[in-house]
């Protein structure tokens, strides 16, 4: 696809009621790459890379949760939608809950995943987590980016599936981004906090965690889910940080079913 006219990269596949997918910390559309087909079999799937990742550009001004939103809420406009399903996975799924709360209208339901209301009260992952996570010694190196993503998935599944998992650090390689943009998305993510705004997103929520995930540990999408007046929340049973890849057809039936209930 074309750049939009707000210089976001996107691309639309299917037919139905549109949904949004909406990347996580550093990714672009490539990271739903277990998802587009077969949800693009309902509906009318719209992914995009944010401003300054892979193939759209970056802009001068620091980067904001706002900037992100408008983003989206510019793109939707450009393809004359008035109101789409907004899902967000992880640092995407704070993108998600700005989206809902700014352009209620326009948001026909929400979907948050494995993610989090932010804040003092957020649920930390482990310190050594974190420091891999936070990391830019050699940035966009191979090695770099494999110690990043590692935590992400489930130990069992990077032992049985290395293949897969070698396929996501190649699409991430192949995905640039500057280390600007990323420390700018990091300092984004560290400030974010909706705790005391959550219960005004009006939006039929749906919450979804994996019970293994190491990077935004399950309790968040617990605490999220307590605040948000319409959420429900699932669980997916052994499910890592990625459990949208480790276990896409689970991830991809919950998440069609409840979008078709709204």
């Amino acid at each position: 696809m074309p750049l939009s006219a707000s210089q976001l990269y996107y691309e639309e596949h299917g037919d139905g009621e549109p949904l949004v997918l909406i990347p996580g910390f550093a990714a672009g559309s490539w990271i739903w790459y277990r998802q587009i087909g077969p949800l693009a079999q309902s509906f009318r799937v719209i992914t995009f890379d944010p401003r300054g990742i892979a193939n759209s550009p970056g802009r001068s001004q620091p980067l904001t949760i706002s900037h992100l939103v408008d983003d989206i809420a510019d793109l939707l406009r450009e393809l004359k939608i008035e109101e789409a399903h907004i899902l967000g996975a992880s640092f995407g799924g704070f993108v998600a809950q700005e989206f809902a709360l700014k352009y209620p209208k326009m948001t026909r339901s929400l979907s948050l995943c494995c993610t989090s209301f932010g804040g003092p009260n957020h649920v930390a992952p482990s310190m050594e987590t974190l420091a891999a996570i936070v990391s830019t010694d050699g940035f966009n190196t191979r090695e770099r980016i494999q110690r990043n993503l590692l935590p992400a998935f489930s130990p069992e599944y990077v032992r049985d599936h290395p293949e897969e998992v070698e396929r996501v650090i190649d699409l991430r390689v192949a995905n640039t981004l500057s280390e600007d943009v990323y420390r700018s998305q990091l300092a984004t993510a560290v400030s974010f906090n909706a705790e005391s705004r959550a219960h005004a997103i009006e939006a039929a929520t749906l919450v979804l965690t994996g019970d293994a995930d190491a990077i935004v540990p399950m309790q968040n999408s617990i605490n999220l889910a307590s605040k948000i007046p319409a959420a429900e929340l699932q669980t997916v049973a052994g499910g890592s940080h990625l459990f949208f890849i480790e276990q896409p057809d689970e991830f991809n039936r919950i998440v069609t079913k409840f979008l078709r209930r709204q």
